[in-house]
């Protein structure tokens, strides 16, 4: 009972939800509508593949609701997406913007990867200005991170590919955000940029370490201090929804100083930084006080800047990023 929860964006992720039908996505929306409070603009993001998606369904995705749309091309180059083991080329990705934007999409966003295995500061160029034609409103660039129990990791260590250079990797991200800069583009987070007015609202969700909740298999959730996750077999999940039994697998309680680490990290990755006295009347607690001594060394090694009541990354800092966080938040 009681009154609905605000929603403020919903995100249609976590792999292909571009199998789900027009009518599919339409229903879940309906059943969204039905038992929250989903604000009047909220931001209604679907992930797609490029070449997933047809010009009907786009137009119909688009009627049911979808306002904004991300798709993983990865690569403009063909040989790169390859060893990536993708099934799209570099033409679908044209393709899939063009149709895209034809049904109406205003708001779209398309991951590409640096220090990919053979990849030049050339073949990144020329992906940066092929991403630039598509007049898209916002770009996602990640560099390739080598995970144990993938491909990559097992082909790294017989010697069969070579990691991305280290070096490379800054120079790339310093080109594109230098590129991007002078097209307009803001990056407001450390791997995304975009247009004035066309951050992902989702995404920041997870920045500003606020509620999500997730549905579906494997889906993760954050809510009333708690951590949680769905079974991931879609056929237990459904059964158990069927069952009338809660499909939560894992879930762990984060205490105090965990919110209030996460806080910070998840804050530090955005343009703005951290807001001291948020975070201060969050947690009863300054920041200089938590992070204590480990913030003074981080800062004379000029990886943070302090504006008034912002703390923030400098330039080399965000080129560090992950390193920070390790010297500077307890254990």
């Amino acid at each position: 009972g009681g009154k609905p929860r605000r929603s403020r964006t919903i995100f249609f992720g976590g792999g292909t939800p571009s199998l789900l039908s027009v009518s599919q996505v339409s229903r879940i929306l309906d059943a969204c509508y039905d038992n929250f409070a989903v604000d009047e603009d909220a931001e209604i993001t679907l992930e797609a593949n490029p070449g997933t998606l047809s010009r009907e369904q786009l137009v119909g995705l688009r009627a049911a609701g979808v306002n904004r749309l991300s798709m993983g091309a990865q690569s403009f180059d063909a040989e790169l997406l390859k060893t990536l083991g993708r099934i799209h080329s570099p033409k679908d990705i044209t393709q899939a913007v063009r149709d895209a934007q034809a049904a109406g999409f205003t708001s779209i966003n398309v991951d590409f990867m640096f220090g990919l295995p053979g990849q030049t500061m050339r073949h990144w160029r020329e992906t940066i200005e092929r991403a630039l034609d598509l007049h898209i409103e916002h770009l996602s660039l990640y560099s390739l991170i080598i995970e144990e129990g993938t491909p990559f990791y097992t082909w790294t260590h017989e010697g069969r590919i070579t990691p991305g250079d280290e070096d490379l990797c800054a120079d790339m991200y310093e080109y594109a955000d230098e590129r991007l800069h002078a097209a307009g583009y803001v990056n407001y987070e450390i791997s995304n940029w975009s247009l004035p007015g066309f951050q992902s609202r989702h995404n920041l969700t997870y920045w500003h370490n606020l509620p999500y909740i997730g549905m579906g298999a494997g889906a993760y959730s954050s809510f009333g201090g708690r951590r949680f996750s769905n079974v991931r077999e879609p056929a237990e999940y459904i059964r158990m929804l069927k069952a009338q039994q809660w499909p939560e697998v894992e879930s762990e309680t984060v205490d105090k100083a965990q919110a209030m680490s996460e806080t910070a990290f998840l804050a530090l990755r955005t343009a703005q930084g951290l807001h001291l006295p948020t975070f201060e009347q969050r947690f009863a607690l300054p920041f200089a006080q938590f992070a204590g001594d480990r913030l003074h060394m981080v800062e004379e090694a000029g990886l943070l800047e302090r504006e008034t009541e912002w703390l923030r990354l400098s330039k080399r800092g965000r080129l560090l990023g992950n390193e920070v966080f390790l010297r500077l938040l307890p254990d």
